[in-house]
C-alpha cells in the first residue's frame, strides 16, 4: 500500500471541499507557475521555480522535460534527486481527492532516475536511485533502487 495521509470528509465529494485543505491563492499561483514551466525551455529556470516557488526538493542537474505537470496543491511534498529525468507529460501527484476522503502522500525519487514520458506517479511513492521507469507507466507502488519497471499498473520488467 502507499504511503498516503487518508482524510474523510462529509457532504459532496472531496474535490468539492478542496479549497478547505489548500488556499485559492497557492492554488492560482502554483497553476500560473506550473503552466510556465511546462513550457520554460530553460532546465536552470525550471529548476529554480520549482524549488524557490514551489518548494519542491530538486537535486542538482535533475532534467524535467517539456509539459511535465507537477501537482498542483502540494509541489512542496515533491522531493526528486540528483541527475534524474522525468520525461515528456510525466505527473507527478501528491493529493488525490476522492468520493469519501482525500489522500496527501510525499513522492519520493532518487538519484540517477529515469523517468519515461507519459508516466503517472501517484501519491506516497518511492522510487529508489539508479531505477527505470517505462514510457507510459502508472506507478502505483513503490520501485526499488535499480529496478526496471513498466506499464499499467508499473510492473517489474526482468531484464535479459
Amino acid at each position: 500500500m502507499r504511503n498516503v495521509e487518508r482524510y474523510p470528509v462529509e457532504g459532496p465529494n472531496a474535490l468539492w471541499q478542496m479549497y478547505r485543505t489548500v488556499s485559492r491563492f497557492k492554488a492560482v499561483r502554483n497553476f500560473i507557475m506550473i503552466q510556465f514551466t511546462r513550457y520554460c525551455p530553460s532546465l536552470p529556470i525550471k529548476n529554480w521555480v520549482y524549488r524557490r516557488v514551489l518548494g519542491m526538493k530538486v537535486g542538482r542537474h535533475t532534467a524535467f522535460a517539456l509539459m511535465v505537470m507537477v501537482d498542483v496543491f502540494f509541489p512542496e511534498r515533491i522531493t526528486v534527486g540528483e541527475n534524474t529525468i522525468i520525461g515528456y507529460n510525466t505527473t507527478i501527484l501528491t493529493h488525490e481527492y476522492l468520493t469519501r476522503e482525500y489522500r496527501l502522500g510525499d513522492v519520493i525519487i532518487g538519484s540517477n532516475v529515469m523517468i519515461g514520458a507519459n508516466s503517472t506517479i501517484l501519491p506516497g511513492i518511492v522510487i529508489g536511485d539508479n531505477a527505470v521507469v517505462a514510457a507510459g507507466s502508472v506507478v502505483h507502488r513503490d520501485v526499488p533502487a535499480g529496478a526496471f519497471v513498466g506499464g499499467n499498473p508499473a510492473r517489474e520488467i526482468v531484464r535479459s
